[in-house]
């Protein structure tokens, strides 16, 4: 007896010692997230992933994000995280260790960063997420966004995943990718109704009404207990797979159905010959039934109805029985559905339990096709489709509109003479553009462009260039592509004076100023003022190559993420500032336009030598005629001999719609003075 207490003295005076030991030796941060724990050691020198234990219990893994995943932000630089996951693949908590994202730096602060992550703890990665939508299908965890912050939110849910996942598959139990299974193509054998459902290609469930009232009574209120109708009877089967489809649809049916479908995809139909239908008597097609719930290994699948039937009476083939609904899912490839395992099906019936309290009464089926309508083939790692690619689908009709306008305006410039002399069309033509600008580039789309696009630009040359950071976002995409091509005809016109936000809004400012009849104020050293822009592009250029985050802060110089971005919803200072800009717009034309925006003095730049002069003009213009100079060029790109100063021009064209206005130019009058 005396030998066994020793040996347990022993035992954990040794413990004892080690986890105290060990326990000052865990950093401080992998401490923060596994508190109790009292050792770490590194099991694999290949993988990057400290392994946390309390003695010797396993308590989980730490690792960087970094290590996995290379997924950037708009700075052109990663997200890195410190990720605690634990045995069961459960995220136990996240740290941001450092980013460059200019939204949260410069905008909305970082706590907004901090707690989107924060979302993610006690979650487990066999979950699907989903950011900013609202709640609407049970078993899928849903995530608040960030406003304003929606690409840097999608990279840093990509590089949790991602990151986890990798992890997991190296690490922990039950998360190595299965054999790939393919369906077998060469079958045509002929099958009945009744032989696909004797073999299990088609699943028949039912449920009478003596087992639903047994578990809910209230719910006999549903069904008519001397109907001679099951309570539910659901057929199941997917018509994708060729030996079903053909034997249900038909050949030809079973082609259209094939040709509605996307490589991957899935099409579940559902028949329904008892008294609850797996539908709504008001089902809406297109979109989800709110009564079925289709879920693999834990996650849940969704099922969105292809309304194959639209124009098309069902024809079935065979000896199909008579039902009450029909309807064709889809599942989509990016689910990660696997048709060949096992899945789950729920039917809902909601009841009024009470005149407040609705509830719903859940009931599953497992369903298994037969293995032999699948071939194994080794497993081949798929990669996940590029952010910037999800984000230009999800944004297609965003892009659809912005192209579409950028063809207006290309239309526009291209024929200015014609369109300038319809004097009317023009005044209209104008603000309505400039109106679409701010509301919908500006506002809505968020497609201000800025001076850090320009300098982010360099620092990615000289660092390495990578395209995918500038496809992150489609709309600033398209817009840089469509300006630079620009410059080298029309320089910053086109751009400064038809699709800058920014720009925009103080036109509609000093529209403002002439209706409510402000005079407005000259700057007598013009010219040297307009030089101050150029400066300050220099200066934050530079600055960009000795610190990118000190630039990005010298660069609120520019009041767009203060007024467009975040529509004046910021710390007071700021938002005095692009207050003070536009006030100031009132008295003199575009102020900021002209003397301070290193975004405009970089196009000028960029464009100086444009490849033609498209602004007409006549030999009495400058001398003796000095109309358009003192009246209509409100940004004064006029010079005193009558040529224009494209480096400063801005396309409003009220040079050319005088010159082409015979009630306008006054260059006649000076031609009968001389005559006489």
């Amino acid at each position: 007896m005396a030998k066994i207490l020793l040996f347990i003295f022993l035992f954990l005076f040794s413990n004892t010692c080690l986890s105290n030991n060990q326990a000052t030796s865990i950093p401080d941060d992998i401490k923060s997230l596994f508190p109790s724990a009292t050792r770490i050691e590194v099991s694999d020198p290949n993988l990057a992933v400290t392994s946390v234990y309390q003695l010797s219990q396993l308590l989980g893994y730490v690792f960087q994000s970094d290590d996995f995943t290379d997924f950037v932000g708009f700075s052109g630089k990663t997200i890195n995280l410190l990720i605690a996951l634990d045995p069961q693949g459960i995220l136990v908590d996240l740290k941001v260790i450092n980013h460059h994202e200019p939204i949260f730096l410069h905008g909305l602060g970082e706590e907004p960063l901090f707690e989107f992550v924060r979302q993610y703890q006690g979650h487990s990665i066999k979950e699907r997420f989903i950011i900013g939508r609202r709640h609407q299908n049970d078993g899928i965890t849903y995530f608040d966004g960030i406003t304003k912050a929606t690409v840097s939110v999608l990279v840093i849910n990509d590089t949790i995943i991602s990151a986890a996942l990798t992890v997991a598959r190296k690490m922990l139990d039950g998360f190595s990718k299965r054999a790939n299974a393919v369906l077998v193509e060469d079958t045509d054998e002929d099958l009945s109704f009744e032989q696909l459902i004797e073999q299990g290609y088609i699943f028949h469930w039912q449920l009478s009404e003596q087992k639903i009232t047994t578990i809910q009574p209230l719910l006999a209120y549903l069904f008519d207990l001397d109907s001679t109708l099951p309570a539910v009877d659901l057929y199941f089967a997917f018509v994708n797979v060729p030996l079903i489809g053909r034997n249900i649809l038909g050949i030809e049916e079973y082609q259209r159905l094939i040709t509605e479908l996307k490589p991957g995809e899935q099409a579940l139909m559902i028949l329904s010959r008892g008294q609850f239908s797996f539908i709504r008597d008001d089902f809406i097609p297109q979109t989800v039934p709110e009564r079925l719930a289709v879920s693999q290994g834990k996650f849940p699948v969704d099922i969105r109805d292809i309304d194959f039937y639209s124009y098309y009476d069902p024809n079935l083939a065979g000896d199909v029985p008579s039902y009450q609904a029909l309807k064709l899912f889809r599942i989509k490839s990016q689910s990660g559905f696997e048709v060949s395992q096992k899945m789950s099906v729920g039917l809902g019936i909601t009841y009024q339990q009470s005149f407040m309290v609705t509830k719903r009464q859940w009931f599953t089926v497992n369903l298994k096709l037969p293995s032999s309508l699948f071939l194994i083939v080794p497993v081949i790692e798929a990669k996940i489709e590029p952010l910037w690619q999800r984000i230009w689908k999800n944004r297609a009709l965003e892009i659809a509109i912005l192209v579409a306008f950028l063809s207006l305006v290309l239309t526009f410039f291209i024929r200015i003479k014609y369109t300038a002399t319809t004097l009317f069309n023009y005044r209209w033509l104008r603000p309505l553009c400039l109106g679409f600008t701010l509301v919908f580039i500006g506002g809505y789309a968020q497609g201000q462009l800025s001076v850090v696009n320009i300098y982010t630009l360099l620092l990615s040359l000289q660092q390495g260039f990578r395209l995918e950071v500038f496809l992150l976002d489609p709309i600033i995409f398209i817009l840089w592509s469509f300006v630079f091509v620009s410059l080298f005809f029309w320089g910053r016109a086109l751009y400064c004076g038809w699709l800058c936000p920014f720009g925009a809004l103080q036109e509609f400012i000093s529209y403002i100023a002439v209706k409510l009849r402000v005079r407005q104020y000259k700057i007598s050293r013009h010219h040297q003022a307009q030089k101050i822009k150029y400066v300050i592009l220099i200066l934050l250029v530079g600055c960009s190559f000795y610190s990118l985050t000190l630039a990005e802060q010298l660069a609120e110089i520019e009041p767009f993420k203060t007024s467009i971005t975040l529509f004046f919803v910021r710390y007071w200072p700021f938002v005095l500032y692009a207050i003070i800009l536009l006030a100031v717009s009132l008295k003199i034309h575009k102020f900021y336009c002209r003397y301070l925006c290193p975004l405009g003095a970089g196009l000028a730049v960029i464009g100086y030598s444009t490849a033609f002069k498209w602004i007409p003009r006549r030999k009495e213009c400058g001398s003796p005629c000095q109309l358009c100079r003192q009246k209509k060029c409100g940004i004064d790109a006029i010079k005193n001999d009558g040529s224009v100063n494209y480096q400063e021009c801005i396309g409003c064209y009220e040079c050319v719609v005088t010159i082409e206005s015979p009630t306008l130019c006054v260059i006649n009058k000076y031609t009968k003075r001389k005559n006489v």
